[in-house]
């Protein structure tokens, strides 16, 4: 079943889905998907192991808040930075009443923004210029880099 809905979804569940033959006989029609996540490429770009702490409230506060943005009510920035309060405060509420047990949230002390960019890694501080011009990248070549 999974492997029908790795084929009909393009959503990728197991490894062994994406290895199956079926899928070596279709990667020609799906433009780099397959080399991509037989690829250890895949890794930086799929989270392993992260669950969401109750996710449909969260959800709630991502479209209240993306709606301000794309209203013009809150700038994107203004909605951003209130969507991280809100979530906060909602991972604040489900810590404290331990509603999920060793799989629930664990905050850590608020830090200053200084503060997270100087860590290894990210987040990034916003670079000087935010949308240099596009470069187009071989096909060829990117799905290479994959191998």
């Amino acid at each position: 079943m999974s492997l029908k809905k790795s084929h009909v979804g393009l959503t990728i569940i197991r490894d062994s889905d994406i290895r199956h033959e079926s899928f070596t006989e279709r990667a020609d029609e799906l433009g780099g998907l397959v080399e991509f996540y037989r690829s250890p490429a895949r890794l930086q770009w799929t989270p392993t192991g992260t669950n969401v702490a109750d996710y449909p409230r969260l959800a709630q506060l991502w479209w209240q808040n993306i709606g301000d943005a794309a209203s013009g009510a809150k700038t994107p920035q203004e909605a951003m930075t209130s969507l991280a309060a809100d979530q906060d405060r909602l991972m604040q509420r489900l810590e404290r009443a331990n509603v999920l047990g060793d799989c629930g949230p664990r905050l850590n002390e608020p830090q200053s923004r200084e503060y997270w960019f100087a860590q290894p890694g990210a987040p990034k501080p916003p670079l000087a210029n935010e949308k240099p011009q596009p470069i187009t990248v071989d096909y060829d070549e990117l799905v290479q880099s994959w191998q």
